[in-house]
């Protein structure tokens, strides 16, 4: 969301892709997605990605199994995090999902797809990774036939330095979902969660963003 904010001062945004695909948080993903696109003034489409959760055991997917719950203090430990990654990672996801945005840009002619990979989370998730966003753009000089190009305003920021650029963009930071849970609510209890805090409260915005989410 944030990237897609900082990405429209350069590039003319055509469309927001929403995906499906069997996360326990995907109805108020979608809810908050299309809040956000009709205020970038773009059209929001959802796609059905339900086949990826049916092949997971995961905690972002499968209800039944536990989702992680750690403390503040325990973010930035690397061997903890790297657990925690294994209990919440979706195969190949973030590769489908931009595979997916590619079909799209070439079909509509767009000269890019905008993602929001950043450095705190490529700490823990190599789909995150620079890396990743320069072999994905390989990739596409081959799968594509126009070559979008992956665009990443955030690439290089931590989730602190997001929530500041979203402040000083005049993003509205209410509408927002980046809970692992089904909501309607944060649930300020899962990774995502904690990071968001984290961000939010580092930011000075805590006090007022916080309770509205």
């Amino acid at each position: 969301m944030v990237s897609a904010h900082l990405a429209a001062s350069d590039h003319q945004l055509c469309l927001a892709l929403t995906c499906d695909y069997g996360q326990r948080a995907a109805e108020a993903e979608m809810r908050a997605a299309g809040i956000q696109a009709a205020r970038l003034g773009i059209p929001q489409r959802t796609i059905n990605l339900q086949w990826l959760g049916d092949i997971c055991n995961d905690a972002l997917t499968q209800a039944d199994v536990q989702m992680p719950h750690p403390k503040t203090g325990e973010l930035d430990d690397a061997e903890a995090a790297a657990e925690r990654a294994r209990q919440v990672w979706v195969p190949n996801r973030n590769a489908v999902l931009l595979m997916a945005g590619a079909a799209h840009a070439e079909a509509l002619e767009c000269g890019g797809i905008v993602a929001g990979f950043n450095a705190e989370e490529a700490a823990t998730f190599s789909d995150n990774r620079a890396e990743f966003v320069e072999a994905a753009n390989h990739l596409l000089e081959y799968s594509a036939a126009n070559r979008p190009r992956v665009i990443c305003p955030t690439l290089g920021m931590t989730k602190t330095e997001m929530v500041q650029a979203a402040v000083a963009r005049g993003v509205d930071l209410c509408v927002l979902h980046s809970c692992y849970e089904a909501g309607p609510r944060h649930c300020w209890q899962c990774e995502s969660c904690r990071r968001l805090q984290r961000a939010l409260t580092e930011a000075g915005q805590w006090e007022t963003v916080g309770a509205l989410l």
